[in-house]
């Protein structure tokens, strides 16, 4: 086989074989394909897209491109969570240890770093002194088993072919291939060795994929070819025109985690994470009822069960749980603002990618990937969509160890709401479920 004629047969628009796929992306993953290649064929693919053909064959040759991981059949149902990203998502931080917490269910957990606008898990529970991410498979198949629940990043020998392809991909401004963004999802999570996927499809300017039929379709793909490949699958479509919850950023969305986990912290926090944990809990056993079900999540949070449970993961995994017990005594930023309203009206629309990389610029995400990040830096938003504002309302409030980086953000933030005269309606959280 040659590169060139694959490359020049999927810019007809033609189907690639298996075989040819496998040529391609094992090729490259060994250095025989160059990486110039591999990024023709990959803008090839952006533009004239994939067949579901093409698609289940990108799939299964990304999962076996690297290690399975396997867990022994038990009367525990193995569920994992991916949320597609949003500004503020601290979704996860809340879901498995409150999942974990039930005994019904194992929540083998990989999860990803910060992606533009877009905030990271791993970037976050690194925030928590001493926490780490990283594990062998043995190890994070031992967790998972002995406590329910492990929060690691992408092990070297799990789908190694999907980090090379995203690498390039995120060079080469071709992510946003909804065929690849499949493969690159599902691929990980298959191989982490789950029987059911609930998925967090975002939409909305805060969101990674910003237009509601482009998530639609997503959640469709995402859910036939998981299923395809003996997953159980739920997707949920949720509106990320606006940050959820409070805080942007790394330590302040762990504080707020934890708020909600003490029966606390923000209603939308809550009322995702509730949706997305019946929907798991409903694949485990589809007789429950959705009361039953709410009931005993509430139970565990009230109880301290859940708080308790996240307790024991991050200790598992090296971290100093005081600063759980006690957030306050975590070191602040050097500056901290507050930003008060100069208008009056209603909350109509809210720039959360915006936000997102104002965040970034006081130093909670990173421009390149060889940047730090201050894990104090974000911001706080104290106004949602519908609500009135009055002159000197509280807003924002910014933190930072970037002194000039405060002072630019203070000087355009309110720029990133848009008022109007008239009452604008609350938004919907749960948009659709598939």
């Amino acid at each position: 086989m040659l590169a060139y004629s694959i490359i020049e047969k999927k810019q007809a628009g033609k189907e690639l074989t298996k075989d040819e796929i496998r040529f391609f992306v094992i090729g490259f993953l060994d250095k025989i394909i160059p990486a110039y290649q591999m990024s023709a064929l990959l803008m090839a693919i952006y533009f004239k897209g994939l067949t579901e053909n093409e698609t289940a064959s990108f799939l299964d040759i990304v999962i076996n491109s690297g290690k399975r991981i396997k867990f022994k059949k038990s009367d525990k149902f193995v569920v994992d969570k991916h949320s597609t990203g949003g500004v503020g998502d601290k979704i996860s931080i809340v879901l498995a240890p409150l999942l974990a917490a039930t005994g019904k269910v194992k929540i083998p957990m990989i999860s990803g770093r910060a992606l533009g606008h877009t905030g990271g898990t791993l970037d976050k529970l690194e925030s928590i002194p001493g926490f780490s991410v990283n594990m062998t498979n043995e190890q994070f198949i031992s967790q998972t088993n002995n406590i329910g629940c492990a929060l690691i990043g992408q092990t070297d020998d799990i789908c190694p072919a999907d980090r090379e392809l995203y690498a390039l991909r995120d060079v080469t401004a071709t992510v946003r291939s909804i065929p690849m963004i499949c493969t690159s999802i599902l691929s990980k999570k298959i191989a982490e060795g789950i029987e059911g996927l609930v998925l967090d499809v975002k939409t909305g300017n805060g969101a990674f994929i910003q237009e509601y039929n482009d998530s639609l379709e997503l959640a469709n793909k995402l859910k036939f070819f998981g299923e395809n490949y003996g997953l159980k699958v739920r997707a949920v479509i949720t509106d990320m025109s606006q940050p959820l919850g409070i805080k942007i950023g790394n330590w302040l969305e762990i504080e707020e985690s934890l708020d909600v986990l003490k029966g606390k912290g923000p209603a939308d926090i809550k009322e995702e994470t509730m949706e997305l944990a019946v929907e798991s809990l409903l694949m485990q056993d589809p007789k429950r009822s959705i009361s039953e079900i709410k009931n005993e999540l509430n139970s565990l949070i009230n109880n301290g069960s859940a708080f308790e449970k996240l307790k024991e993961i991050a200790k598992q995994q090296g971290a100093d749980i005081s600063f759980l017990d006690h957030p306050e005594k975590y070191k602040k930023a050097k500056y901290i603002k507050d930003v008060l309203a100069t208008n009056t009206g209603h909350l109509q629309k809210v720039n959360s990618m915006q936000l997102g990389l104002d965040a970034i610029t006081l130093g909670a995400g990173r421009r390149t990937s060889e940047d730090k990040i201050d894990p104090v830096s974000g911001i706080e938003i104290h106004k949602k969509i519908g609500d009135k504002i009055d002159r000197n309302d509280l807003l924002f409030r910014i933190h930072s160890n970037n002194e000039n980086a405060v002072t630019n953000i203070e000087k355009i933030i309110e720029s990133r709401l848009e008022l109007s005269e008239k009452p604008t309606n609350k938004k919907q959280l749960i948009i659709k479920k598939i």
